[in-house]
């Protein structure tokens, strides 16, 4: 633990980490790949294009200033990192790395407000840091190592199957190379993808939701095209079936964990559906007595995936009610969606179960509009989970 003189030291650094605001982290990140260029094909720098990682690390790194003498509160966001850092391979030696690009950007940017004391707090302080997240992503390696069907690093699978389920949205179902079994996970968790390929400059790590209920024999994933996106149109337009893929183990926080009885709400929004369909298949799996409810909004019956499969649900889990919304229904779009525009529970109030949990994933816009209307309608923090695909905002 730390000293109350060190505590005391990090939580004075506070104004100076508010001021400095995500160019701090920005910094850092362009410190660490020039000296360190051998990283690029660890983190995914489509998120240090989009500045979404900048942003996501500066606002962990005030947390944990801010948290200096209460770490338990920072419980929840060191699980969820150490599952993305597993998802990308991290090895104990890179904290090192990373550990002295921060303390060098620290002194870098803030000068000479930045003195030995201050440095010599952060170094303490990141090294307990270090060691918390070195210990907890250990246990996630050995966890998927030692279960049934499970590996450590990389392993070769397949691509057995390649569906298009939308104008946007391709799935691809995975098996492993040699045959063999594949360890579980829990539905709403993703799956992590090493791909080298001659149209990528660097070893790209991508994170898909898995979007089947566990079988023990394969994977499904489903990946949106992204207007510019290297690997989503990678994975798109030049791999088929047939093609290797080298995948990491399931790994995440964010998962269904439904009691006996209790009601489920999934929400999504556009490719967001995803880990609420692996969701939806492990309740029909195993009969969830509770009420269901599957609430899904989309542009149009285009880009509407899984629509057939979701509408014959219903057959195989009675308790099942769903609603889609179109914000833009195109002609020919009529039958295929109840409500036009954007999603709104006062819709379906009839339809939401008192005491219910409520799981949505989908783009940023929409994931802040669903939470707002459960927040005026009472549902409490410890009913609501959500995802966001890429860096971790809060809502």
């Amino acid at each position: 633990m730390l000293d109350q003189q060190t505590i005391a030291t990090i939580k004075s650094t506070i104004p100076l980490l508010e001021s400095a605001g995500p160019a701090l982290t920005r910094h850092f990140y362009q410190r660490m790949f020039t000296h360190n260029p051998e990283l690029k094909d660890v983190f995914n720098l489509a998120h240090q294009h989009s500045g979404g990682q900048p942003v996501a690390l500066f606002n962990a790194v005030a947390a944990y200033a801010r948290h200096i003498d209460n770490l338990a509160a920072l419980t929840g966001a060191v699980e969820r990192i150490a599952h993305k850092h597993t998802g990308f391979l991290i090895k104990p030696e890179q904290y090192h790395i990373v550990g002295s690009h921060l303390l060098a950007t620290l002194k870098e940017l803030g000068g000479e407000a930045v003195t030995d004391e201050i440095l010599a707090a952060w170094e303490k302080a990141y090294g307990l840091l270090a060691s918390i997240f070195i210990g907890r992503e250990e246990q996630i390696y050995a966890e998927r190592e030692e279960a049934t069907g499970g590996w450590r690093g990389t392993r070769p699978f397949v691509i057995r199957q390649k569906r298009i389920e939308s104008d946007l949205i391709t799935s691809f179902v995975l098996e492993p190379k040699d045959g063999e079994s594949v360890v579980d996970f829990i539905p709403g968790q993703y799956l992590s993808l090493q791909l080298s390929h001659p149209d990528l400059a660097h070893t790209e790590i991508r994170q898909y939701s898995l979007s089947d209920a566990p079988n023990g024999r394969s994977y499904r994933i489903c990946v949106k095209r992204e207007v510019g996106g290297q690997v989503s149109n990678l994975l798109h337009d030049r791999l088929e079936e047939g093609d290797e893929l080298a995948v990491i183990p399931p790994a995440g926080d964010f998962f269904l964990n439904a009691t006996t009885n209790t009601p489920i709400v999934l929400l999504s929004g556009g490719v967001g559906l995803t880990p609420m369909l692996a969701m939806l298949n492990q309740l029909i799996v195993t009969g969830h007595p509770g009420e269901v409810r599957w609430l899904h909004a989309c542009e149009h019956g285009g880009l509407h995936a899984f629509a057939d499969d979701i509408a014959g649900k219903a057959a195989r889990l009675p308790n099942l009610e769903a609603r889609t919304w179109y914000r833009q229904p195109r002609a020919g779009d009529e039958g295929k969606f109840d409500f036009a525009g954007q999603l709104d529970l006062e819709q379906v109030n009839e339809l939401l179960p008192a005491g219910a949990h409520y799981y949505f994933c989908g783009p940023e816009g929409f994931m802040r509009e669903v939470k707002r209307q459960l927040s005026e309608r009472g549902v409490e923090e410890g009913r609501l989970h959500y995802e966001f695909f890429g860096p971790h905002q809060s809502l």
